[in-house]
């Protein structure tokens, strides 16, 4: 891969795609194209088509999705599953028509089965039904692996799906409404400690077991993929350890610094009772995770600290223009 190879980041000014800028960056990489989403809709088909044509990347790096926890799934399924595939869709078959070779698709570990073995293995896929509190984002997502299968199979270009398991870290979503379950804690943590260490009160019973990757850690994966072909088209991304919600709880209190109680909710949703990915496929190749949970607590927390003063704010928008 040469370094003024021209790739084209979806989703660059989210977390992962704005880490993924970060490192590319720092590895020398000197020719990025972005747009937001005010200057490209992605959900328009002919915009994309249209982009693509005038810009004409050399490799294409899917980082752009709607995401979000429970409850947003719960609440707008229809966007979660429309919005994603007409997203993807865009993305994929532009990048196919105007002939790109490499495309890094970036999915969820949510599209493998609610009661698959553990850990999932990248052959789970489409085995058994979905954990129905994200099944939607899950769908698109699978529609997308699947599509760039097609491509691989068909066309014999290094279309690749790369499936991360729960992401944080800085230009996270704190917002409560949306955010996934690490960075909701960390604010929640955050303000009862400023609120004179008062309780927090969390979701579920804090036994579901989870898996953490600090998003740095999913670039160097994604820098990874671009710079080599890897042999099969899905590869789980993690860290291969788990921990109970209540052990994450524990972690990230102790880190922010809050004193008081917290208190389970066990009249909401536990979701999956445990997901954990089997990262064995791409630590054989040659990638391997370097940062554990606490320290990326830390990071992320600091992060904060240093950058952001309301973190009721939804949206972080990183610098990388």
């Amino acid at each position: 891969m040469r370094k003024n190879t021209k790739i084209y980041i979806a989703g660059h000014r989210g977390m992962v795609g704005s880490a993924i800028w970060r490192l590319l960056e720092k590895r020398g990489y000197d020719n990025l194209i972005g747009r937001s989403s005010k200057e490209l809709d992605l959900k328009n088909q002919n915009k994309v088509q249209d982009f693509f044509k005038t810009q004409r990347p050399d490799v294409v790096i899917d980082a752009a999705a709607k995401v979000g926890g429970i409850l947003a799934n719960n609440d707008y399924p229809y966007q979660f599953l429309m919005e994603n595939m007409q997203i993807q869709n865009n993305l994929i078959d532009a990048s196919l028509q105007q002939g790109v070779e490499k495309f890094i698709f970036l999915g969820s570990s949510c599209v493998y089965p609610k009661f698959a073995k553990q850990p999932l293995k990248e052959e789970y896929l489409l085995t058994d039904s979905l954990e129905p509190t994200n099944q939607w984002y899950a769908l698109a997502k699978i529609s997308g692996v699947m599509a760039c299968k097609a491509i691989r199979e068909q066309f014999n270009k290094d279309y690749v799906s790369l499936m991360p398991t729960n992401l944080y870290g800085s230009f996270d979503n704190f917002d409560l409404q949306s955010s996934h379950v690490l960075p909701a804690m960390i604010r929640k943590f955050h303000e009862a400690k400023i609120n004179k260490h008062s309780e927090v009160k969390l979701w579920g019973s804090g036994t579901p077991m989870r898996e953490f990757l600090f998003v740095d850690d999913m670039a160097e994966a994604v820098v990874f993929a671009l710079e080599n072909k890897l042999p099969e088209y899905l590869y789980n991304i993690g860290s291969g350890k788990d921990i109970t919600i209540k052990q994450l709880a524990e972690t990230i209190q102790n880190v922010v610094g809050h004193k008081g109680d917290i208190i389970w909710d066990n009249s909401k949703p536990d979701g999956t009772p445990r997901k954990l990915l089997d990262v064995s496929k791409m630590k054989a190749l040659g990638w391997h995770y370097s940062t554990n949970l606490k320290e990326g607590v830390e990071k992320t927390y600091q992060w904060i600290q240093e950058n952001i003063k309301d973190l009721k704010k939804i949206k972080l928008e990183p610098n990388t223009k």
